[in-house]
């Protein structure tokens, strides 16, 4: 089988290349993070999943953990643990990766 990252837009951390995320599993390029855009992915890859906590976002109150780069640790975003609104529930399980961290490869 061929390797994703040669038949596959993907998108990798902008400090060291490893492949994140591939461009089929993006929901949305509509989120906001700490550094500005983000966009929501149903899977994420390489990565290492930070200590969950209860934190206050602009769309509720949910569980999340950090995620950073399994190669060189750059925190890249957050992975939605649990959603206390009803309404957010799509977002359980489902990645945030801030657009100032990673790249768009082909």
């Amino acid at each position: 089988m061929a390797d994703a990252s040669y038949s596959h837009p993907l998108f990798s951390c902008r400090n060291c290349r490893n492949p994140i995320a591939l461009r089929d599993d993006l929901l949305s390029k509509r989120f906001v993070a700490k550094s500005g855009g983000a966009y929501l992915f149903k899977h994420a890859m390489n990565i290492v999943v930070g200590k969950k906590e209860d934190r206050q976002l602009m769309t509720g109150y949910f569980s999340v953990a950090d995620i950073f780069c399994s190669k060189c640790g750059e925190e890249l975003g957050w992975k939605y643990v649990k959603a206390y609104d009803p309404s957010q529930k799509y977002k359980e399980g489902r990645f945030i990766l801030e657009t100032a961290k990673i790249l768009k490869e082909y």
